[in-house]
């Protein structure tokens, strides 16, 4: 009970930083507004939907009440902003609008049309869309902090860890987009919640929340692997430790099927884009991916119009870009080889697999006997090893023997205290891959510059920041004191350059 206390307290600490640190980037995104003139002003043009049927549905209001701070509202909608706020009046009228995934912008039509439809006489529907946007943004990460804290805890099994990593979380530098009109808070929300419910046990909502993190980001299918890893894990107990190859078949087929689940919002996705802008063509007129054996419309787009590709980005001329995402690159790469090494020395013990299950708390294994009678033979131990220089040869032979025999009764609590910091290893390892296949793709395939914002959902990248600030070491601590400025700076030029349409990440 008392640590329940403690962690809940400690929960409502992290909520209370999370919300600080919107709030803050609330006012800064205000501040460099006032104070500098936008690069680009173009946000606030509103052309009229290409189809009628589109605004089916949209409130109608003449006149609003207060024009200015609708048109201040829609102004401050930026870069990506711009398409998730048209997609949600307008739905997708062009072929490069379907690479944003659709839970964000229907997010925001739903909002507007329910919870904030009160404010569309006062200031407009388009400011109301851009108002939506922004109020689940801010609100997602609200609850993404608090289960980023829930899953620390139980990966580390350090609350004051845990909660250090969770403050750095909550001025991550990708900040500026957690309180934008962007798909960052949502997917971390959705992600962080799917890995948290899978390492717990509840395998159906994890299912649920991983499914819906690939409708609002791509790469939200790749949490599929936390499901592989699961069904690996068990089948290798159910094959080493059961000898039941029935149960690990069965282990399989499950793991499966939930990773087929989460692929399946994304694959409908593609297959809407299909629909739409395919089916009913000729030939001639068909867009080059359609024609294709198995039609890929999101990487069309990102080869086509953002030129994504295998090193395609690796020219003198991005050298600003890589050198912008250079800090976030190596932090990721530290993690890695950090945690690594530790699940190198992990792996290299004689056991490694103590539980069933990921969510599964190690136990004892001889559960017949009470805490008590351990209590005892450690007791009865201690005494005989006490008197063991004044018996004779005849006597320490018995009491060794009597002592081997209460090693023994203690084994399995001793593989309890060992079982605890190995199982949080275990759980380290999906989630270390998972960041390593990421790093290589923002590196080598994608903009590059975009890795702070698509990394920045990655907990070991705080839970190794969070390792180095306390670490004895002082350099160690210095490189974690010297992280907190990148953090921190980036927060700063991040809500100068991002909210005044200058290129940032």
């Amino acid at each position: 009970m008392g640590k329940k206390k403690v962690e809940g307290s400690e929960e409502r600490v992290v909520l209370r930083i999370a919300l600080l640190s919107r709030l803050l980037v609330l006012i800064l995104i205000v501040l460099w507004r006032l104070i500098f003139l936008p690069y680009d002003t173009s946000a606030s043009l509103n052309p009229s939907c290409l189809s009628a049927a589109a605004g089916d549905g949209v409130p109608k209001t003449g006149d609003v009440l207060w024009p200015r701070v609708g048109a201040a509202i829609e102004a401050s909608v930026v870069w990506d902003g711009v398409y998730f706020v048209r997609i949600a009046e307008c739905g997708y009228e062009y072929e490069q609008t379907y690479a944003f995934l659709p839970l964000l912008p229907a997010c925001i039509a739903l909002l507007s049309r329910s919870v904030f439809v009160p404010l569309v006489p006062i200031i407009g529907y388009r400011a109301v869309l851009a108002l939506s946007g922004y109020a689940l943004s801010n609100f997602a990460f609200l609850l993404a902090a608090v289960l980023f804290y829930r899953l620390s805890v139980l990966v580390l099994k350090d609350t004051a860890a845990a909660l250090r990593s969770s403050v750095l979380f909550c001025f991550n530098p990708a900040s500026i987009f957690y309180s934008s009109i962007y798909s960052e808070s949502l997917y971390a929300l959705l992600s962080l919640g799917g890995i948290y419910y899978i390492f717990s046990g509840a395998n159906t909502v994890a299912m649920l929340l991983l499914a819906l993190s690939g409708s609002a980001r791509s790469n939200g299918a790749l949490n599929a692997g936390y499901f592989c890893f699961q069904a690996l894990r068990l089948a290798y107990d159910a094959i080493i430790h059961k000898k039941n190859p029935i149960l690990a078949a069965q282990a399989i087929v499950s793991g499966a099927v939930r990773s087929i689940f989460i692929f399946v919002p994304f694959i409908a996705f593609q297959a809407y884009g299909y629909l739409n802008i395919c089916l009913g063509g000729s030939s001639d007129e068909l867009r080059p991916w359609c024609k294709q054996r198995v039609p890929n419309l999101y990487g069309f787009l990102q080869s086509h119009y953002w030129g994504v590709g295998f090193l395609r980005y690796f020219q003198v001329k991005q050298l600003p870009n890589f050198l912008l995402a250079s800090p976030i690159l190596s932090l990721a790469i530290c993690s890695i080889i950090h945690y690594s090494s530790s699940l190198h020395g992990t792996f290299r013990l004689p056991h490694v697999h103590d539980e069933n299950d990921m969510a599964a708390m190690p136990r004892s294994v001889e559960t017949s006997k009470s805490s008590g009678a351990i209590c005892a033979s450690m007791k009865n131990l201690s005494s005989r090893n006490a008197q063991g220089h004044h018996m004779n040869k005849q006597r320490k032979q018995e009491r060794n023997k009597k002592d081997s025999e209460s090693i023994q009764e203690l084994r399995p609590l001793v593989q309890v205290l060992q079982s605890k910091p190995r199982l949080g290893s275990i759980l380290l390892l999906p989630v270390i891959l998972h960041l390593a296949f990421m790093t290589f793709t923002s590196f080598f395939l994608m903009h590059v510059q975009v890795s702070t914002r698509f990394l920045s959902a990655s907990p070991p990248l705080y839970w190794f920041a969070s390792h180095l600030l306390i670490s004895t070491n002082s350099t160690s601590r210095r490189w974690g004191h010297l992280i907190c400025v990148y953090f921190a700076s980036y927060v700063l030029l991040g809500s100068l350059l991002f909210s005044n349409f200058y290129p940032f990440t």
